[in-house]
């Protein structure tokens, strides 16, 4: 029989945290966080914001580049960014690990990735994205620790150079993102409240209500039998038909109610507080959203998590000789297949003309597969060196193959010319 492993086990290898520790101590706050997004997370309001912000993060390409002498190269053969870009760990595809690390950066203000070594190596393993009911700074042996408690109950602690660390709301905590708690939970409440209002209308609306009579003295046992037999019978929700029947001995008289509906514009309006505190808005949840509108998101809350991650991601896998040689880690996105047809190609006109873009890369953003030699890029002849265009108007310089002299045509033209 096979023995069972924990996914605790699998990744961390079984091994707990180390118990002698001291906490940090911090400037202006306690040196732990709690998990709040259990609760939040539970709203389908809340939930669709994030899920917007998560599934387009879970979009951006993450590269391995090198920037020499003022220019950029993709490093080849990188196994960080083919970790990054197609499988950080063992049980997550990249979009998949991208989509829990934003989830968990949008609910908790802080979201974690463990760095896996191999043993005894400097080579990475994987990233594993983890979410923990509460993390405390530690120190062991003079180094800052983060210590994890999972849910489960098992502890686990790394150093935090090895751990990437984004953060969101950083305000009075010296290391962690500000809770969403007080800023979340009055207007969930709210929300709740007015769910559960809305339920209750529709019931209370299905079912009779009413008082029921007695024309004759009846025993107060024998009373309260009838009382509920017609209850039972009449006033409860599966009664679809809503009648009741009575006899001589009773009389039913109805209560009219009136169940208050909240207004419509109120509703939107509670929506809209927590699309705010997200950075979102209804189009972009809905995915109606024009070029601009794409672009304004794009730019306030995709691309601003993309920096972070770059800069922490760099930091955290590399070196100090290895960044002074020039390697980091970016995240890219096409923004190109978000605008419209006329749009897309006007710009790749003009980045095509200028030896800006491949071809490959401007069937891409039509999503159009590449063809044989498209990465070579080709340019117009009507542009010239701008340090050499003063030159060229006084004829200081040999003009472009195609410039005829004027009053004619050259004798020597098909000499002067290239072919094709």
């Amino acid at each position: 029989m096979k023995e069972r492993r924990s996914l605790f086990q699998m990744i961390f290898g079984g091994k707990q945290a180390p118990r002698n520790h001291t906490y940090m101590q911090m400037l202006n706050s306690a040196p732990s966080f709690y998990d709040f997004s259990g609760e939040a997370y539970d709203s389908d309001t809340v939930r669709a914001a994030v899920d917007a912000f998560a599934r387009n993060v879970g979009k951006l390409k993450p590269k391995h580049i090198r920037r020499v002498e003022g220019g950029i190269q993709t490093v080849k053969n990188s196994n960080v960014e083919y970790l990054l870009q197609v499988r950080p760990n063992r049980f997550m595809d990249a979009y998949s690990f991208y989509y829990r690390l934003a989830t968990q950066y949008k609910m908790n203000n802080n979201a974690f990735v463990w760095i896996r070594y191999k043993p005894n190596s400097s080579v990475i393993e994987g990233f594993y994205p983890l979410t923990s009911s509460s993390v405390d700074l530690v120190e062991v042996d003079g180094e800052m620790t983060v210590k994890f408690r999972f849910y489960d109950g098992n502890e686990y602690a790394a150093p935090y150079t090895d751990v990437i660390h984004l953060r969101r709301h950083f305000y009075k905590n010296d290391m962690f993102g500000e809770t969403n708690k007080t800023a979340l939970t009055p207007i969930l409440d709210l929300i709740s409240a007015t769910n559960q209002g809305l339920k209750n209308a529709v019931k209370t609306s299905a079912i009779l209500r009413g008082i029921l009579r007695f024309t004759s003295m009846l025993k107060p046992e024998d009373m309260k039998k009838q009382t509920d037999d017609f209850r039972t019978n009449y006033l409860d929700a599966s009664n679809n038909g809503g009648v009741a029947a009575t006899d001589a001995k009773a009389e039913y008289q109805e209560l009219k109610t009136d169940p208050k509906m909240i207004d419509e514009k109120l509703m939107s309006a509670m929506g809209e507080k927590v699309y705010d505190y997200f950075g979102t808005n209804k189009n972009i949840i809905q995915s109606k959203y024009t070029e601009q509108e794409w672009n304004a998101y794009y730019e306030s809350e995709i691309e601003t998590f993309g920096l972070q991650a770059a800069l922490e991601f760099s930091y955290k896998i590399f070196s100090s000789g290895a960044q002074s040689h020039g390697n980091e880690i970016i995240f890219e996105a096409n923004r190109l297949q978000y605008a419209s047809n006329d749009t897309k190609v006007k710009i790749i006109e003009t980045l095509v003309d200028r030896g800006m873009m491949s071809i490959n890369q401007g069937l891409e953003v039509f999503n159009l597969p590449p063809i044989e030699g498209g990465e070579k890029r080709i340019m117009s002849l009507n542009f010239i060196d701008a340090d050499k265009a003063s030159e060229y108007q006084l004829g200081k310089v040999n003009k472009p193959p195609d410039a005829s002299p004027k009053g004619g045509e050259d004798k020597n033209d098909d000499k002067q010319r290239p072919t094709d």
